[in-house]
């Protein structure tokens, strides 16, 4: 059974620093694409960056810069640091881990309809 869990949610100042966390089990496909996935308060989920298991990543305009996302395969842990943290960030982070495609897809629109398997999610809320 794949699971997927997500850690580092919080309430941060605009300007701050976030890492979320998301450790995976029960995936054992060494071809894979994860993204990370934000739902704001009443908006659609849309991807905010993404790698797949070829080492590209790709970010949403938005967060390039500021965000970084990586993968520690060992610990079966996909990472994202988020840096200069604004009020917009404000929502829900999903991670997801599927079949491989290339990462520019978790950013791309419609990318949050992704098929893999998903977290619960962690919540994320930046004042200004």
């Amino acid at each position: 059974q794949v699971q997927l869990e997500e850690f580092g949610g919080g309430s941060v100042e605009a300007g701050g620093s976030l890492t979320l966390s998301c450790v995976v089990s029960g995936y054992s496909h060494s071809d894979y694409c994860m993204g990370w996935f934000l739902q704001a308060p009443g908006k659609e989920r849309e991807g905010v960056a993404g790698i797949a298991s070829d080492g590209t990543t790709a970010y949403a305009d938005g967060v390039k810069g500021r965000f970084t996302i990586s993968i520690d395969n060992a610990k079966n842990t996909l990472y994202l640091q988020m840096n200069s943290l604004k009020p917009e960030a404000n929502g829900m982070y999903y991670c997801e881990r599927g079949g491989y495609r290339p990462a520019s897809m978790v950013v791309a629109v419609n990318g949050g309809d992704a098929f893999g398997y998903w977290g619960q999610g962690t919540q994320v809320t930046v004042s200004s």
